[in-house]
């Protein structure tokens, strides 16, 4: 942690132990050890600020919809970075946010500047089980559940994927923060899992190294690789967004090596984990 960082939280919740600290110029990080990786990085009064990388190329995702989403659905609540981003950017858009831990979500609304209101709902439930009993359809589903220091399995499987389907409208779109290759032995089984669930899916690159975007479709898309990089230059993400060109593929063009994709296991107890066969 540098020196000249405040600590304004560092306590055990049930999950995890939550670690926030303040700079100098106001900026607030989140992360689950005081040494561990990035969660979120927020500026209270600027929604729109987006400081780790994956959050400046998550929201491209917006090209691949064919309509404005009036409905979205973000698993993973974190500093609340991405559902205080829609509600934001997309003022006709209601965003329900997910989070397993409620003291995340107790951070994020105390000290983060995250506010329900009618357009903004925030859910202490694993992510799983609220898809599966949802109610409605969504119009854009995000997946940002999946940390550097753990990976929830059964948010993984071809079963969960399914239930993804289910959730979403006939264009609607399933996004997912993934760690890359070189930091996660699943990401093969992972995007071939997608791959099964999904008729197309996309790659977005982040810049550096870790993670990547999967944006995963019901339906092929029909357009082409420069129409959507054109309609990425169009978002409008705010002021102080620096753009800089994405780089994104068909997934057909993954080279994965051998692997298959992840279905759900039964346990003794509990919820399912993942298992590839």
């Amino acid at each position: 942690m540098p020196s000249k960082e405040t600590v304004l939280v560092a306590r055990h919740s049930p999950f995890n132990f939550l670690f926030l600290t303040e700079d100098a110029e106001g900026l607030r990080t989140l992360r689950f050890s005081p040494e561990g990786a990035f969660q979120s990085i927020v500026k209270v009064d600027d929604p729109q600020y987006l400081a780790l990388p994956y959050t400046r190329v998550l929201p491209m995702c917006l090209a691949f919809l064919e309509k404005t989403p009036t409905r979205i659905l973000v698993v993973g609540l974190g500093g609340g970075t991405l559902p205080r981003l829609f509600h934001r950017l997309l003022p006709e858009a209601r965003v329900d946010a997910v989070e397993i831990d409620p003291e995340v979500a107790d951070i994020a609304r105390d000290y983060c500047g995250l506010v329900a209101d009618a357009r903004m709902q925030v859910h202490i439930e694993d992510g799983r089980d609220f898809i599966e009993a949802r109610e409605g359809l969504y119009d854009l589903i995000v997946l940002d559940s999946f940390g550097a220091e753990s990976i929830p399995e059964h948010l993984l499987t071809v079963e969960f994927l399914e239930a993804v389907r289910r959730a979403l409208t006939t264009d609607g779109i399933a996004v997912a923060n993934v760690w890359g290759r070189n930091h996660n032995p699943l990401y093969p089984h992972m995007l071939l899992s997608y791959r099964e669930v999904f008729k197309e899916v996309y790659v977005l690159d982040v810049p550096g190294p870790g993670t990547r975007i999967f944006v995963a479709l019901p339906a092929p898309l029909d357009v082409s690789h420069e129409e959507l990089s054109g309609k990425m230059d169009a978002i409008p993400l705010g002021h102080n967004f620096q753009r800089s060109a994405t780089t994104f593929r068909n997934s057909d063009l993954e080279r994965l090596g051998t692997g298959s994709a992840l279905r759900d296991r039964p346990v003794l107890s509990g919820r399912p984990a993942g298992s590839a066969r």
